[in-house]
């Protein structure tokens, strides 16, 4: 367990209030302790946050999946991992809050993505569907327009 430390003044602290949310939004959070401070230098909020440390995640078993999945599927999987980064860019969280390999695997082993065959992978529920599931559903979509005839 790890403990962090934020202070974010009353006034003018908007952007400490945004690196507290991308600290949040990064971290696999235990605990938040805040309190209210007031004295002659000023009035601020102090937290205090319990996170679990990601280093776990790095002792985790490798997957190599050329080995797992089948040539297409891997294709797929590729992609998708292009797409999870974008995504988490943008949102400003780790990819794998978005979607582990594990999830993204089972994904790319569907030729025909949808909200309907997302649900059915292992990991991804309604919320996850409702939060990331437009970037992995819109690109396919826009992939088929542009391989219909006209």
């Amino acid at each position: 367990m790890q403990v962090r430390t934020f202070t974010i003044p009353i006034l003018g602290g908007e952007a400490l209030s945004e690196e507290i949310n991308v600290f949040l939004r990064s971290k696999k959070v235990l605990s938040v302790d805040r309190h209210f401070v007031s004295n002659d230098q000023g009035a601020f909020w102090c937290f205090c946050i319990s996170y679990l440390d990601d280093r776990n995640k790095e002792e985790q078993a490798k997957v190599d999946y050329r080995d797992v999945l089948d040539p297409e599927s891997f294709k797929r999987f590729s992609q998708m991992r292009e797409i999870r980064k974008q995504a988490a860019q943008k949102e400003a969280v780790p990819a794998y809050s978005i979607l582990t390999n594990e999830e993204m695997a089972g994904l790319a082993k569907v030729e025909k993505l949808d909200a309907a065959a997302m649900k059915k992978v292992k990991g991804i529920a309604e919320n996850k569907i409702e939060k990331y599931g437009h970037y992995f559903l819109q690109p396919q979509e826009d992939h088929e327009k542009s391989q219909s005839p006209d």
